[in-house]
């Protein structure tokens, strides 16, 4: 079940387009979302929440996400996958970044400082017992940090079809460029009543487990908080879905269309 683990760490990332110019968010934020495989078989859940932190004296939002498989689908392919970040308050850069995951017996504790004054980060793997410096681009996101700061930097009051937009990341030892286009607006049907939604497509790599670079489709609410309502995969075999299911915390009121 790769392609589940896949999904999971990936789906940090993908939720990186929800994004506007004002504040979408505040402490006290949490999300929790529900997995299911081909529409009818539970994968998984995960959950996002925003808290204050004080670190090296500086005024910091702390990001936990978690993701852990369940149902059928963890007695013979267990995940539980933690994700944390340190980030300014007010500009939004990461400080630091922590991944501890077990997919199946594949294990990772990984600790991140970065340094933007010298595009340096310090790379802790606990799990190997080395420490490496790399060289960082301008700007850069962890896979949780980029959530946070295109919800507060990314405009979309004007967005068209068509649109697309690129982030710098590091993520474990390396530097990549996350991409997405912009698909339109589309009225979405959830448990929550039909809500008018902002349709994105992040591009992934094709292959093994992707049918092609355009296999993930991301819905998010076209409010003032931005919510994730919906990821939709499309594997080569199958495919992998996740909904939000809860939520509180917000900082802007959250009302259906319908």
């Amino acid at each position: 079940m790769k392609k589940i683990k896949l999904i999971i760490a990936l789906f940090f990332v993908v939720l990186s387009v929800s994004a506007q110019n004002k504040h979408a968010f505040q402490e006290g934020e949490w999300f929790k979302f529900k997995m299911s495989y081909s529409g009818f078989l539970k994968a998984g859940n995960a959950t996002l929440e925003v808290k204050s932190h004080k670190l090296n004296g500086k005024e910091v939002f702390h990001v936990v996400g978690k993701g852990w498989t369940t149902g059928a689908i963890k007695w013979f392919f267990k995940v539980k996958d933690r994700y944390e970040s340190y980030f300014d308050k007010s500009t939004g850069m990461p400080y630091k970044f922590i991944r501890q995951i077990d997919e199946g017996g594949h294990t990772k504790d990984i600790e991140i400082e970065f340094d933007h004054a010298n595009s340096k980060a310090l790379v802790n793997n606990k799990k190997l017992k080395t420490k490496e410096t790399y060289t960082i681009a301008e700007n850069v996101q962890d896979m949780v940090s980029a959530f946070y700061y295109l919800r507060n930097n990314y405009k979309t009051e004007t967005i068209k079809e068509g649109d697309e937009v690129s982030l710098n990341m590091f993520f474990d030892e390396e530097n990549f460029n996350f991409k997405l286009k912009f698909l339109g607006r589309e009225d979405l049907k959830t448990e929550f009543g039909v809500i008018k939604t902002l349709k994105f497509r992040p591009y992934v790599m094709a292959g093994r487990v992707f049918k092609e670079q355009e296999s993930l489709t991301l819905w998010v609410s076209a409010d003032d908080n931005k919510i994730p309502l919906r990821i939709q995969a499309d594997l080569r075999v199958g495919s992998l879905r996740a909904d939000l299911e809860a939520f509180k915390g917000l900082r802007h009121s959250f009302q259906l269309q319908f």
